[in-house]
């Protein structure tokens, strides 16, 4: 723009007339070439949406940065989880095969149970047998 208005300008000049922030840089060197109030306006209001927009890719670089952070944290917080879900299957395998023993072991209780009380009641009988052998046989 200030190259149709006849100013001639290098980009270290360019450069700095953006960086300094300053609209009235921009303003003396064109005044004096004779532009518009109209081209002026223009050149200040790209200016101003320029650094605008600079400002928005500013905010927008930083919500990503946040949302960097957040999924890094997350990360940790899953890995977590799936670990203890990985512990809670061990631990459920783990009782699925104790329940399986504890079933097997009460069947033999009982197995047992019952023996022990047919042992005793055939003992019972005969030491029945054998009182009863020996008080009849006086």
């Amino acid at each position: 723009m200030l190259q149709e208005a006849g100013k001639k300008t290098t980009d270290e000049e360019l450069e700095e007339m953006l960086e300094s922030g300053n609209p009235a840089i921009f303003t003396s060197g064109i005044i004096d070439s004779q532009i518009s109030k109209q081209a002026l306006s223009e050149i200040e209001g790209r200016h101003k949406d320029i650094v605008r927009l600079e400002s928005s890719i500013k905010e927008l670089h930083d919500m990503f940065m946040d949302i960097a952070m957040l999924v890094e944290n997350q990360g940790e917080m899953l890995d977590n989880i799936e670990l203890n879900v990985m512990h809670t299957v061990d631990h459920v395998e783990k009782a699925r095969d104790e329940t399986k023993k504890a079933v097997k072991y009460q069947g033999q209780a009982r197995k047992k149970l019952i023996i022990i009380i047919v042992v005793v009641v055939v003992l019972l009988g005969i030491l029945a047998l054998i009182i009863g052998l020996s008080v009849g046989l006086k």
